[in-house]
């Protein structure tokens, strides 16, 4: 709008001259001025900081659409049409993504699993099958590797491990670690790669022991265990790229935190209905107790 134009100059631009370059009458301009703001401009100021707020509690992460919904979980009504618009005036963007590379080596002589998920990632129930991967993290004083299990049906983080080197003794404290927080049923079954952390007998044995199916990806077929990998690309663009991490501890604890408060208990996606794994697993467990 004209007037708008000129308020917001008028600090640096004598008033008339505005006018009369934008064809507005200087007496329309003051009239303006004095007329009260509309319900719309009323609530600008209070949106902003709310979508600002929204923005910086999910960690710079989420969309528009999952701005409204997080939003509307905070009793704030907007549609995502103004959202757009108010990220836009406040120069709000996502995290970048950057690409990154897989860290195991599938070249040993370690027997191999066959492939049964062969890339169907649908189940009907939490623990009836897990993803598992190594991933990498630098710090000022070298690598720490992270070893992480999730559950296809949630998308939830169920176990994972860290250390500064990457051994099946990492892959099996992951393992551990889910199976003591979940108990899951016998038949589990349980992708991974064919990285020799994972083919190693003594983790195949614990599988064995804890009633789990193994299943592994082609080799140097990143589709084959696609969940995993897309939990380390938002990892990764999330956290782990806008981060300096002096020690492998600082990393751990901020890893740690983004996993167990954030991911699994925070961070909604619009293939969970806009709710956070956890939130999603317990309306399953509800809906379960109600039928």
């Amino acid at each position: 709008m004209k007037y708008g134009v000129i308020e917001q100059m008028r600090q640096h631009y004598p008033v008339p001259p505005m006018c009369r370059f934008l064809g507005v009458s200087t007496s329309g301009y003051y009239a303006w001025r004095k007329r009260p703001l509309s319900l719309h401009d009323q609530q600008e100021p209070g949106l902003e900081a709310q979508v600002r707020a929204a923005h910086e509690r999910s960690r710079q992460t989420f969309g528009p659409e999952r701005l409204q919904k997080d939003l509307a979980n905070h009793g704030v009504q907007i549609g995502v049409h103004r959202i757009k618009r108010l990220r836009a005036k406040l120069g709000l963007r996502c995290k970048q993504k950057r690409k990154f590379k897989a860290t195991t080596n599938s070249t040993h002589n370690l027997p191999v699993a066959p492939n049964i998920l062969d890339q169907d990632f649908s189940v009907s129930a939490p623990n009836q099958a897990w993803c598992g991967d190594i991933t990498y993290i630098a710090t000022d004083e070298g690598w720490l590797y992270l070893a992480g299990l999730k559950d296809l049906f949630s998308g939830e983080i169920v176990g994972y491990a860290m250390s500064e080197r990457m051994t099946k003794q990492l892959v099996m404290q992951a393992l551990f670690r889910a199976v003591a927080s979940h108990r899951p049923p016998t038949g589990l079954i349980q992708h991974t790669d064919r990285g020799s952390q994972y083919c190693a007998h003594a983790y195949q044995n614990l599988l064995k022991q804890f009633g789990m199916q193994a299943s592994m990806s082609r080799r140097g077929n990143c589709f084959d265990n696609a969940p995993i990998e897309s939990f380390w690309g938002s990892l990764k663009n999330e956290l782990v790229y806008h981060r300096k991490f002096a020690t492998r501890d600082q990393a751990s604890k901020e890893i740690t935190e983004y996993i167990e408060i954030f991911y699994n208990r925070q961070r909604t996606q619009e293939r969970l209905d806009y709710l956070s794994p956890a939130a999603f697993t317990q309306r399953f467990h509800l809906s379960k107790m109600a039928a």
